[in-house]
Protein backbone atom coordinates (compact mmCIF):
# COMPACT_ATOMS: atom_id res chain seq x y z
CA UNK A 1 0.00 0.00 0.00
CA UNK A 2 2.60 2.36 1.11
CA UNK A 3 4.26 1.85 -2.70
CA UNK A 4 1.24 2.71 -4.04
CA UNK A 5 0.44 5.79 -2.08
CA UNK A 6 4.16 7.22 -3.36
CA UNK A 7 3.85 6.20 -6.47
CA UNK A 8 0.45 8.00 -6.82
CA UNK A 9 2.06 11.11 -5.66
CA UNK A 10 5.11 11.58 -7.56
CA UNK A 11 3.04 10.58 -10.64
CA UNK A 12 0.62 13.94 -9.02
CA UNK A 13 4.12 15.66 -8.37
CA UNK A 14 5.46 15.12 -12.04
CA UNK A 15 1.92 16.26 -13.71
CA UNK A 16 1.74 19.35 -12.09
CA UNK A 17 5.75 20.05 -13.06
CA UNK A 18 4.95 18.96 -16.92
CA UNK A 19 2.30 20.80 -16.27
CA UNK A 20 4.30 24.23 -16.11
CA UNK A 21 6.25 23.68 -18.39
CA UNK A 22 5.20 25.19 -21.94
CA UNK A 23 5.52 22.55 -24.64
CA UNK A 24 4.45 23.47 -28.14
CA UNK A 25 2.95 19.75 -30.29
CA UNK A 26 3.37 21.51 -33.99
CA UNK A 27 1.95 18.14 -35.67
CA UNK A 28 1.14 14.89 -35.10
CA UNK A 29 2.03 12.56 -38.22
CA UNK A 30 1.64 9.06 -39.66
CA UNK A 31 4.39 7.40 -42.16
CA UNK A 32 4.49 3.90 -43.14
CA UNK A 33 5.50 1.01 -42.49
CA UNK A 34 3.01 2.10 -39.17
CA UNK A 35 5.08 5.14 -37.73
CA UNK A 36 3.93 8.05 -35.79
CA UNK A 37 6.06 11.52 -35.55
CA UNK A 38 5.49 14.08 -33.20
CA UNK A 39 7.09 17.51 -33.84
CA UNK A 40 7.80 19.78 -30.64
CA UNK A 41 9.15 22.87 -29.76
CA UNK A 42 10.26 22.69 -26.19
CA UNK A 43 11.99 24.44 -23.56
CA UNK A 44 15.87 24.13 -24.06
CA UNK A 45 17.66 21.64 -21.69
CA UNK A 46 21.22 20.79 -20.45
CA UNK A 47 21.90 17.99 -22.71
CA UNK A 48 25.19 16.07 -22.47
CA UNK A 49 27.55 16.60 -24.53
CA UNK A 50 26.97 20.13 -25.01
CA UNK A 51 29.56 20.64 -27.78
CA UNK A 52 27.21 17.96 -29.64
CA UNK A 53 24.02 18.43 -28.91
CA UNK A 54 23.88 22.47 -28.28
CA UNK A 55 23.75 23.95 -25.07
CA UNK A 56 21.40 25.09 -23.18
CA UNK A 57 22.41 28.66 -23.32
CA UNK A 58 23.59 29.59 -26.52
CA UNK A 59 20.11 27.97 -27.67
CA UNK A 60 16.49 29.68 -27.71
CA UNK A 61 14.11 26.35 -28.33
CA UNK A 62 14.68 22.20 -27.85
CA UNK A 63 13.53 20.89 -31.10
CA UNK A 64 11.98 17.08 -31.43
CA UNK A 65 10.45 14.48 -32.94
CA UNK A 66 9.25 11.61 -30.87
CA UNK A 67 9.05 8.56 -33.26
CA UNK A 68 7.54 5.80 -32.64
CA UNK A 69 6.25 2.30 -33.68
CA UNK A 70 2.47 2.47 -33.70
CA UNK A 71 -0.03 -0.75 -33.87
CA UNK A 72 0.26 -0.63 -37.84
CA UNK A 73 3.78 -1.26 -38.08
CA UNK A 74 5.09 -4.71 -39.11
CA UNK A 75 5.26 -7.94 -37.01
CA UNK A 76 8.18 -8.06 -34.22
CA UNK A 77 8.28 -4.07 -34.42
CA UNK A 78 7.01 -3.28 -30.27
CA UNK A 79 4.12 -0.98 -30.37
CA UNK A 80 5.46 2.61 -28.68
CA UNK A 81 9.11 1.36 -28.61
CA UNK A 82 11.41 3.77 -30.51
CA UNK A 83 12.14 3.72 -34.36
CA UNK A 84 15.78 3.81 -35.06
CA UNK A 85 18.65 5.44 -37.16
CA UNK A 86 16.11 7.90 -39.42
CA UNK A 87 17.91 10.96 -40.43
CA UNK A 88 15.89 14.27 -39.66
CA UNK A 89 16.93 17.29 -40.63
CA UNK A 90 14.66 20.42 -40.08
CA UNK A 91 14.83 24.25 -41.45
CA UNK A 92 13.59 27.10 -39.79
CA UNK A 93 12.78 29.91 -41.09
CA UNK A 94 11.44 33.53 -40.22
CA UNK A 95 8.57 34.55 -41.64
CA UNK A 96 9.09 38.05 -41.56
CA UNK A 97 13.38 38.49 -42.65
CA UNK A 98 13.67 34.51 -44.00
CA UNK A 99 16.61 34.07 -42.88
CA UNK A 100 16.97 30.19 -41.80
CA UNK A 101 18.73 27.93 -39.58
CA UNK A 102 19.35 24.33 -41.29
CA UNK A 103 19.93 21.69 -38.29
CA UNK A 104 19.84 17.72 -37.84
CA UNK A 105 17.88 16.17 -35.13
CA UNK A 106 20.30 13.84 -32.81
CA UNK A 107 19.23 11.13 -31.10
CA UNK A 108 18.55 11.88 -26.99
CA UNK A 109 17.50 10.32 -23.85
CA UNK A 110 15.45 11.79 -21.00
CA UNK A 111 13.03 10.84 -18.61
CA UNK A 112 10.22 11.90 -20.07
CA UNK A 113 10.42 11.23 -23.89
CA UNK A 114 12.96 8.36 -23.26
CA UNK A 115 15.03 7.83 -27.11
CA UNK A 116 14.07 10.78 -28.98
CA UNK A 117 15.11 12.87 -31.53
CA UNK A 118 16.10 16.53 -30.93
CA UNK A 119 18.38 19.55 -30.74
CA UNK A 120 18.92 22.67 -28.68
CA UNK A 121 19.17 25.33 -31.25
CA UNK A 122 18.79 28.82 -31.80
CA UNK A 123 16.11 30.25 -33.76
CA UNK A 124 17.06 32.77 -36.90
CA UNK A 125 15.72 35.85 -35.66
CA UNK A 126 13.96 36.99 -32.67
CA UNK A 127 11.50 34.78 -30.19
CA UNK A 128 8.94 37.06 -30.21
CA UNK A 129 9.15 36.14 -34.50
CA UNK A 130 6.80 33.88 -36.10
CA UNK A 131 8.23 30.84 -37.71
CA UNK A 132 7.76 28.23 -40.28
CA UNK A 133 9.71 24.84 -39.60
CA UNK A 134 10.11 21.95 -42.63
CA UNK A 135 10.98 19.01 -41.36
CA UNK A 136 12.39 15.77 -43.60
CA UNK A 137 12.20 12.72 -42.39
CA UNK A 138 14.84 10.29 -44.44
CA UNK A 139 15.86 6.68 -44.06
CA UNK A 140 19.20 5.50 -42.77
CA UNK A 141 21.67 5.23 -45.41
CA UNK A 142 22.03 1.33 -46.48
CA UNK A 143 25.40 1.21 -44.54
CA UNK A 144 23.74 2.06 -41.25
CA UNK A 145 20.96 -0.56 -41.10
CA UNK A 146 21.09 -3.94 -42.42
CA UNK A 147 17.91 -5.21 -43.46
CA UNK A 148 16.83 -8.95 -42.93
CA UNK A 149 15.36 -11.45 -45.44
CA UNK A 150 12.03 -11.68 -44.09
CA UNK A 151 11.73 -7.17 -43.39
CA UNK A 152 12.31 -6.93 -47.55
CA UNK A 153 9.79 -9.41 -48.41
CA UNK A 154 6.98 -8.02 -45.75
CA UNK A 155 8.12 -4.24 -46.04
CA UNK A 156 10.95 -3.83 -48.60
CA UNK A 157 14.49 -2.97 -48.94
CA UNK A 158 13.91 0.31 -46.98
CA UNK A 159 12.70 1.24 -43.15
CA UNK A 160 10.60 3.89 -44.23
CA UNK A 161 10.72 6.60 -47.35
CA UNK A 162 11.67 10.17 -47.38
CA UNK A 163 8.48 12.59 -45.92
CA UNK A 164 8.55 16.23 -45.53
CA UNK A 165 6.63 18.22 -43.08
CA UNK A 166 6.23 22.41 -42.84
CA UNK A 167 4.20 23.97 -40.23
CA UNK A 168 3.64 27.44 -40.36
CA UNK A 169 3.14 30.52 -38.29
CA UNK A 170 4.99 28.91 -35.40
CA UNK A 171 5.08 31.82 -32.34
CA UNK A 172 8.10 30.40 -29.83
CA UNK A 173 8.07 33.25 -27.35
CA UNK A 174 6.61 31.16 -24.28
CA UNK A 175 9.00 28.11 -24.92
CA UNK A 176 11.72 30.30 -25.76
CA UNK A 177 11.67 32.31 -22.97
CA UNK A 178 10.75 29.50 -20.27
CA UNK A 179 13.40 27.51 -18.31
CA UNK A 180 13.33 24.04 -16.89
CA UNK A 181 15.48 25.08 -13.93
Amino acid sequence: MQKHISFFLLLIASLNISGELPEMILGNEKIEPGINLVFEGAIKDDVFPSSVFGSEEDSDIHLEVLANWNEDAPSGSPEGGFVAYLRIEAVITNQGSLQTNSIELLPHLNMSDNLHYALNTKLPGKRSDIYTIKFVVNPPRSSDLGLHYDWREEVGSYLTKSHEFEYKNLDFSKVANSTRR
